[in-house]
């Protein structure tokens, strides 16, 4: 799937002055460091807008206060946000930033990257509950894989050669393990991103009442949320318990997050081409606002609950625009 959407038009975010690791002059220079890598980025991911007036207000100084955070062992950061919010934007051009203004070592992958495969979601879905065949909430991903790969990735060595998950949206299944991308070398600085990672169980009693058509309809005896929630209770927080750092992108509202889901859904339809051996598994409007619905009970919750224990929460406004910025860790 392609990048998540880039903010545009005009922005008022500007990193607190006290929280930057730079100096406004250090700052300017590392810009023109960094300027034609992030440029040739954009251009990869495609984007319409133009960053580079953001990239000294809000990019290279969220990419020096990470390259603070680094001590004596590879830094694993987690990027959240709903869906449509730019997290696979942010991540790529954070990497391109730490490489070529810090010199780091920079890698990553998405926790959607880990999902199950089709036919162990099917099996969930026959054996514990039908809405587990669908593919998001927790329940529905590898959480050993993600384990093992950040594990890996920050016990590598030199001659070490990691293989990367990789899940192809599309035809809604994992790639082949050929298709993995492979890191090579040892690493400083890890990106995982995902729109729950970071996430926290709900109470027990939050679970009690549905919240939308879905749970209302497909899930009237809570059977499948708290199957989601205990799994969120357990093996996600082990994996979770890995990040050193946690970055937020926070949209304004659930209509903001189907709206911007919508956008990628409609670019990934007029990027992709039909697959030789399978049917591509793309959504209209109709069935991506039901697929939303499986998201919004955590969604509404960690719009709620994490804002105040994140290290850095990156607000947005309803035009996808960084609106304020919020540094809670030195």
């Amino acid at each position: 799937m392609p990048a998540g959407l880039p903010p545009t038009g005009s922005f008022d975010a500007m990193w607190p002055a006290d929280k930057c690791p730079l100096t406004p002059a250090q700052l300017h220079t590392l810009r023109l460091k960094v300027l034609p890598g992030f440029r040739a980025c954009c251009q990869r991911l495609d984007l319409k807008a133009d960053l580079t007036p953001q990239l000294e207000a809000v990019y290279l100084p969220l990419a020096a206060w990470i390259h603070q955070q680094r001590h004596n062992q590879p830094l694993i950061v987690g990027i959240n946000g709903a869906q449509g919010t730019g997290k696979s934007t942010l991540s790529a051009l954070l990497g391109v930033i730490l490489q070529t203004g810090f010199k780091l070592r920079v890698t990553g992958f998405s926790i959607d990257d880990i999902y199950l495969r089709r036919g162990q979601r099917q099996h969930l879905a026959a054996t514990i509950h039908p809405l587990l065949a669908t593919r998001g909430v927790p329940g529905t991903h590898d959480v050993e894989l993600g384990i093992r790969t950040l594990r890996a990735l920050r016990r590598a060595s030199a001659d070490d050669q990691i293989a990367i998950p990789a899940f192809d949206k599309a035809v809604d299944d994992r790639k082949p393990l050929s298709q993995w991308p492979l890191w090579r070398g040892e690493v400083d600085v890890i990106l995982f991103e995902g729109w729950c990672v970071g996430a926290r169980p709900q109470p027990d009693q939050a679970l009690e009442r549905p919240i939308n058509d879905l749970e209302r309809l497909e899930d009237p005896d809570g059977r499948w949320r708290r199957y989601v929630n205990e799994q969120l209770q357990g093996p996600y927080q082990s994996l979770f318990a890995m990040l050193d750092r946690l970055v937020m992108l926070k949209a304004p509202d659930m209509e903001c997050v189907f709206r911007w889901r919508l956008q990628q859904e409609q670019a990934l339809a007029a990027k992709v081409t039909a697959h030789a051996d399978q049917p591509l598994r793309l959504m209209n409007e109709t069935e991506l606002r039901r697929f939303i619905q499986h998201y919004e009970r955590l969604t509404r919750w960690m719009l709620e609950e994490m804002p105040v224990r994140v290290d850095v929460v990156l607000h947005l406004s309803q035009d996808h625009q960084f609106h304020a910025i919020e540094v809670n860790q030195d």
